[in-house]
């Protein structure tokens, strides 16, 4: 599902020359279904592990390997449907503020041009499981931030992802939205997505037990 094979990442200066590593020598693999916390503090190298595995970014030394497609390898046009298969939940929430949250939801269908009267049957179905029936014409602001984490797991759910990818999701939430994000992404994986979440957060992982990878100054220090 996911590998990455010594992977390295340098982000380039404003000339374009390669600056200073963020990741090294990363190597792991994720099988199909599984549930994974990437940990470590600000600065470990999370998020840009995150960014890789949205094949978002090339590694720039090393292998990613992403359902089945190698990123060093890939065309510029084997990307975005490759990404279609990947749902992405960002630290910031990146909703549409001009659109509801009917809307929010449904734009990755529209987007991929499925039918109108699959899209009706799929968003209500997701905004009922998320506990947001009655709330689908209000827009972003008019939500709690609890609320608003929750549609955009739905936006990023909707078109059932093989992967979803979570970059500290729980992190401006209070604990009780906090356990009910984590229910969601649980729940997602109990059907079947593979999930990877990444947190500094040294409570989620004991609420819910699974692999965990610890990041230190980009590189693996543990695998358990």
């Amino acid at each position: 599902m996911v590998r990455f094979s010594r992977v390295a990442l340098a982000y380039p200066d404003q000339r374009g020359r390669p600056g200073p590593a963020i990741l090294r020598d990363l190597s792991f693999t994720l099988g199909e279904g599984s549930f994974t916390w990437i940990l470590g503090p600000s600065g470990a190298g999370k998020t840009s592990v995150l960014r890789l595995m949205q094949a978002a970014l090339r590694p720039s030394g090393g292998e990613v390997e992403l359902l089945g497609v190698l990123l060093s390898r890939a065309r510029r046009r084997d990307l975005p449907p490759l990404r279609r298969r990947i749902g992405t939940v960002h630290q910031e929430f990146r909703l549409l503020s001009h659109l509801s949250a009917w809307d929010n939801v449904a734009l990755p269908l529209r987007l991929g041009g499925v039918p109108e009267s699959t899209i009706r049957a799929d968003v209500a179905d997701l905004l009922e499981w998320i506990g947001l029936t009655g709330k689908e014409e209000r827009r972003p602001a008019e939500l709690s931030g609890g609320e608003q984490q929750r549609l955009v797991i739905a936006r990023a759910v909707v078109t059932r992802p093989a992967l979803l990818v979570a970059d500290e999701p729980t992190s401006d939430l209070d604990a009780r939205q906090a356990r009910r994000t984590l229910a969601l992404l649980a729940e997602m994986n109990r059907q079947g997505t593979t999930v990877v979440v990444a947190t500094h957060s040294d409570d989620l992982p004991g609420r819910h037990p699974a692999r965990m990878l610890t990041l230190e100054g980009g590189r693996l220090v543990a695998d358990e």
